[in-house]
């Protein structure tokens, strides 16, 4: 038998650090690099990897296909500011409006409209109609606290109306002007959301969509600071019953009108 010669002590150490090196570089090649960022549609509907035209969309037919949903905020039109707080569905809607120093309830069970304000309200309604007469202003009085039955041909049913209707108030409301862009990401109640803005700075206003579950709308910023509302409660349902004969008062014919 053979025996090799032994390997001198200096060749021994070279091979080493040569073992050493090439382990060193296929651990770095295997795991020394960073880890990719996150996926930032992991976990959601996938609507935020849509264009900004085709996040508006889902979120359009979204909303035609709610039966419920809850409205709060600013809306500011010509005739003020007025600050919402409503519960909306196709069959009615409930809730309250305020204008001013004016505050007021609406429930709206099918066709059937009320109204509920103090006797301020009645009062002050009185004193802006043509020449009310002493009977109208007793009359007046008697209606606070009370849900006040809005006739059908009174010029301010529509009026009204037009806070409960669910389908033409967020029809009305949830538009964007000017060619739309996507903006950031966001959240709202705790839900994530993409925001989609009308015009590059948003003057056009801005659409916070969910990216969690149904692509629902959670929140719109109208332009030319006109408002702010948060849309919540999507397809919850809730109770609409009419007054009873106790809580509830009908004119029996046109209401007094409120100036403005």
């Amino acid at each position: 038998m053979t025996t090799l010669p032994p390997v001198p002590r200096a060749r021994r150490a070279a091979l080493a650090v040569a073992l050493c090196a090439g382990l060193t570089a296929v651990l770095t090649a295997c795991g020394g690099t960073e880890p990719p960022p996150p996926d930032p549609d992991a976990g959601t509907n996938g609507v935020g990897k849509l264009t900004a035209a085709g996040i508006e969309a889902k979120a359009r037919n979204a909303v035609r296909g709610a039966e419920a949903v809850r409205l709060a905020g600013n809306l500011v039109s010509k005739g003020g500011t007025y600050r919402l707080n409503m519960r909306l569905k196709g069959t009615g809607a409930a809730g309250s409006v305020v204008n001013g120093d004016t505050t007021f309830e609406l429930l709206r069970v099918g066709d059937v409209l009320y109204l509920k304000a103090d006797a301020e309200f009645w009062t002050h309604a009185e004193e802006a109609s043509n020449a009310p007469t002493e009977a109208d202003r007793q009359a007046a009085k008697k209606l606070g606290g009370k849900f006040v039955k809005v006739p059908e041909d009174d010029p301010s049913y529509k009026q009204l109306r037009g806070f409960t209707e669910m389908n033409t108030l967020l029809g009305g409301l949830l538009v964007l002007h000017g060619e739309l862009h996507k903006g950031e990401r966001d959240s709202i109640g705790g839900i994530r959301t993409i925001k989609v803005a009308g015009g590059p700075g948003g003057e056009g206003g801005t659409l916070d969509v969910s990216l969690e579950g149904t692509p629902y709308p959670l929140k719109f910023e109208r332009g030319g600071d006109a408002g702010v509302v948060v849309l919540s409660d999507w397809n919850e349902d809730f109770a609409l019953q009419e007054p009873s004969k106790e809580q509830s008062v009908d004119y029996g014919r046109q209401l007094p009108r409120a100036g403005g």
